[in-house]
């Protein structure tokens, strides 16, 4: 069964835990609307902090008959010029499997995005390119993946890693002989070499997006496993001497669901202080959860439920320099609206009420709302569907809107 067919199953039963309900946030923030910089049709942002806190936007958009990869870098509440990694016409865009450009340090950045194979839907490849200039310019495309299969491999994590650029993907090099989905990785040299491929974890969910975020040790991943009797909940996985480690249970929510939910976990990291944010579906009770580690994920606390009335999922997470983090995710509204909302835990696990950060799209069209913190405001991206059409929003709060204990 291909990706589209699992989506296609999965509606009925979570259009169960989108029934319409108003949502609980009863906090208001002061949100400032960031200038509009992406076209109409523009879709499939994503946030990237470099290491200096520089805000990285990126997205798609048409651009005559091909699909464009734009980004733009914040600074002082402004956009600076929309840059253009690449662009063609035979790209897979796909409403949850988004792209992304990432500043890896000073000087090298990487982008990456989805191309067809010729033949089925569900057949394409990741492609990756570099920049050693900042996003100046940009290197040929190159495929991490050295399998040659055509089949599905996507729902890319990219991050600092060896002096190069790690990269974290699904791939369904087995699928096509009855197998299942695996996690990979590999490190991208510089100069484009790719080296250190790895098996990271033989069986996991679908289409699930994975996070990575650095710890002490290294990477630590965060995805939806996939057990033998389809549960399917979060695992962390961490690379130590540079290989990763056997995944571990976050926590024992006990979903299982015959097909893919479509709804990735979230990891943020400081030192040894990891904190995790996911959807679940588990006993049909939808809920947004949060735990935290305090030794570089070897262990977690107790999880938290951060909402239980009808959320639709798709989180976000960030560390805020205080140790608190603050999560962020969709709920549904009426008339097939939603929310963006967010909410801050505080290392000692006080909660703020849910903020409303914006109004949006229930549906697919709206993708995956993106947070990311810049040191001293949250800056959040979205997709609009307001006017018949998609384009990609952004605005900042301030971080001390969300107060926690109230």
């Amino acid at each position: 069964m291909t990706n589209g067919s699992r989506i296609l199953a999965l509606i009925t039963t979570l259009a169960l835990f989108a029934a319409c309900a108003e949502p609980d946030a009863d906090s208001a923030l002061r949100i400032q609307t960031l200038p509009r910089i992406a076209q109409l049709g523009s879709a499939e942002s994503n946030l990237a902090n470099g290491p200096d806190g520089t805000v990285v936007m990126s997205w798609l958009e048409p651009d005559g008959e091909d699909t464009a990869l734009r980004f733009s870098t914040l600074d002082k509440g402004q956009w600076s010029a929309v840059g253009t990694v690449a662009k063609g016409d035979n790209w897979f865009v796909n409403w949850a499997d988004f792209p992304s450009v990432v500043p890896v340090d000073e000087t090298l950045w990487a982008a990456h995005w989805l191309v067809k194979r010729s033949g089925g839907t569900y057949e394409y490849d990741v492609a990756v390119a570099l920049s050693n200039d900042g996003g100046r310019s940009w290197s040929d495309p190159v495929i991490p993946h050295t399998d040659g299969i055509a089949t599905e491999h996507g729902f890319v994590s990219i991050y600092p890693w060896k002096g190069g650029v790690g990269a974290l993907w699904l791939d369904g090099r087995n699928m096509p002989d009855g197998g299942g989905m695996t996690l990979r990785s590999a490190v991208l040299l510089q100069n484009g070499a790719i080296t250190d491929s790895q098996l990271a974890n033989e069986l996991v969910c679908d289409c699930c997006q994975t996070d990575v975020a650095l710890g002490p040790l290294g990477p630590i991943a965060v995805y939806r496993d996939r057990t033998a009797d389809e549960i399917r909940d979060i695992y962390v996985i961490r690379s130590i001497d540079g290989q990763w480690e056997a995944g571990k249970l976050v926590a024992d929510d006990g979903w299982k669901i015959a097909g893919c939910p479509v709804n990735g976990p979230a990891i943020a990291a400081n030192k040894n202080d990891v904190v995790v944010a996911w959807f679940t579906g588990a006993g049909n009770v939808p809920k947004i959860r949060f735990a935290r580690s305090t030794d570089g994920a070897e262990t977690f606390e107790d999880a938290i439920d951060l909402a239980t009335d009808k959320p639709l999922g798709r989180v976000g997470i960030v560390m805020l320099a205080s140790g608190d983090a603050l999560v962020s995710w969709l709920q549904n509204g009426t008339d097939g609206n939603a929310n963006i909302l967010a909410r801050r835990i505080s290392v000692s696990g006080q909660l703020s009420e849910p903020g409303v950060v914006a109004a949006t799209s229930a549906g697919r069209l709206s993708g995956f709302p993106q947070i990311v913190d810049n040191g001293e405001e949250i800056v959040f991206s979205w997709t609009d569907t307001a006017d018949g059409t998609t384009i990609v929003k952004s605005a900042m709060v301030d971080t001390p809107d969300f107060l926690v204990g109230n």
